[in-house]
């Protein structure tokens, strides 16, 4: 029976307006393929770079190259991660200021992202030995109803498609397909205030409605 990864959304702190740098849980599979939830930061440092760094952004990666940028082809290959969220806010020009708004499942209680995870390891500007994990989230061209809000989208997985992504005996081309301009389960985009535009802002405030949903799928 397949491991029902929404249940598992809930288990780490609530944080309703994460922010890149953010210590946020992921999901990730261990050797014997026992999946457990890990914190981690929420921006990529491979583990071949001289010292943390937010020179480049590093908290999306495009899984167009994703097999192929040195940043992200080993962790592509051997550490996927899965990062269960209860949604994500993107931004839209609307009546000439931009609009914020909450997307989520439509079906769940949850959504379950694609991203890529290293281990950094090395020492301080003081010389004490530093070591963290750090992840990415792979990010595609956004489906026909997801355009009318921005051109790219996180890619978005099902229970059995994350199982899949967890799994490094799995091949990369076995996976390419989850890649496509999609969605794999019906959205619904809520229009919320200003409040979320300011990461130090969290509280519930951030996913109150101001409108109608927007249905996409």
């Amino acid at each position: 029976m397949l491991l029902e990864f929404l249940d598992l959304i809930h288990e780490g702190p609530d944080n309703l307006n994460a922010a890149p740098t953010e210590e946020i849980f992921v999901l990730v599979s261990d050797a014997a393929g026992a999946v457990s939830l890990q914190p981690m930061r929420w921006w990529l440092t491979p583990s071949w770079a001289k010292a943390p760094s937010t020179r480049y952004s590093m908290f999306n990666a495009k899984s167009e190259t994703a097999a192929t940028l040195p940043s992200f082809r080993e962790p592509y290959k051997h550490r996927r991660c899965v990062v269960p969220v209860s949604g994500f806010y993107e931004w839209a020009r609307r009546q000439g200021h931009k609009q914020a708004y909450f997307l989520r499942s439509a079906e769940n209680a949850g959504l379950l992202l694609a991203g890529l995870w290293d281990r950094w390891q090395g020492q301080d500007q003081a010389g004490q030995t530093q070591r963290f994990d750090s992840f990415t989230i792979l990010t595609g061209a956004a489906s026909d109803s997801m355009q009318a809000l921005h051109h790219r989208q996180p890619v978005i997985l099902n229970n059995q498609q994350a199982q899949r992504w967890l799994d490094p005996s799995v091949a990369t081309t076995e996976l390419e397909s989850y890649f496509a301009p999609q969605l794999s389960v019906s959205i619904s985009a809520l229009p919320v205030s200003s409040w979320v535009n300011n990461a130090r802002n969290k509280d519930a405030r951030c996913e109150q409605g101001l409108g109608e949903a927007l249905l996409l799928s």
